[in-house]
């Protein structure tokens, strides 16, 4: 049987921890409640979420990947970035979303009614930044992160002074994909967020692991990149799900606790073929 948990993380904020360790979070206005990510897309997230609350609920998906937007199709209000819409086509199919599946840990008790029905993009209102939610006495502003994906976002609770950076910045942050920006370009999104986030939050939340972040994480982020292109870096062989990719490393070495083994802060997976922005 699917289950969800929860941890309440701030007053306005719950933690919402999904099968396959994936971790949403809904914050709750005076009138309205958002619901930041949606996992994998397996039980009942919208009648576990109602139970939490009983405000209208909007959601805010941070990027196209299956283990944050394959919950959606059971909301209607529902907002993606549209510039993930390719991975999103791919990501909602259930034959991806099934071999994806391999590394949750209840993977054997899932059954086919368990997963939530994929909805194209075009249900779904696009999302960018430059966009805030009021919800009643909190607000929540959005911020392009191009990197990960090219239409990553991150969320600030403002009024909670708490900033989601989901995958966009993380303490191992995934760009070896295809569809991933160049190192270089990341670099520059990272640097334009810190320039609209500063001092505006001093917590972060994560969608993965404990899904507490460090408050340095974004500058800890945009000094490896920095390392990267100066070629200061490990390159320790990288593996996912089994499969080691050609030209794919991780910049610094882990410890056996996966923390960086030189005591730092972030780190970045990247395929050494995509340090530079390409040219036209």
């Amino acid at each position: 049987m699917v289950t969800f948990s929860v941890e309440r993380v701030s007053p306005s904020t719950t933690r919402i921890n999904c099968p396959c360790n994936e971790k949403c979070y809904l914050v709750e206005g005076s009138h309205t409640a958002a619901l930041l990510d949606t996992g994998s897309g397996l039980g009942d997230l919208r009648g576990f979420v109602e139970g939490i609350t009983d405000k209208p609920i909007i959601v805010l998906v941070t990027h196209g990947h299956v283990d944050h937007a394959s919950g959606a199709g059971q909301f209607e209000n529902v907002y993606m970035p549209h510039a993930d819409a390719d991975i999103w086509k791919e990501h909602s199919d259930i034959s991806f979303r099934k071999d994806g599946l391999e590394m949750c840990p209840f993977r054997d008790t899932i059954e086919e009614s368990d997963f939530i029905p994929s909805l194209p993009l075009e249900r779904f209102s696009d999302l960018r930044g430059g966009q805030r939610f009021d919800l009643g006495g909190i607000d929540i502003e959005v911020f392009d992160c191009p990197g990960h994906t090219k239409g990553s976002v991150v969320f600030l609770i403002v009024q909670e002074r708490a900033l989601l950076l989901g995958d966009a910045c993380n303490s191992a942050t995934f760009m070896q994909d295809d569809y991933s920006t160049s190192i270089e370009e990341y670099e520059e999104s990272l640097r334009k967020l810190r320039k609209q986030v500063e001092g505006k939050y001093d917590r972060v939340y994560l969608s993965h692991g404990t899904g507490d972040g460090n408050v340095g994480l974004i500058d800890g982020v945009i000094q490896v990149c920095q390392d990267i292109k100066s070629g200061a870096v490990d390159d320790a062989p990288f593996s996912f799900r089994g499969i080691e990719g050609k030209d794919q490393y991780i910049a610094k070495a882990m410890s056996q606790f996966a923390e960086r083994a030189d005591g730092g802060i972030g780190n970045i997976v990247y395929n050494k073929n995509n340090i530079w922005r390409r040219k036209i």
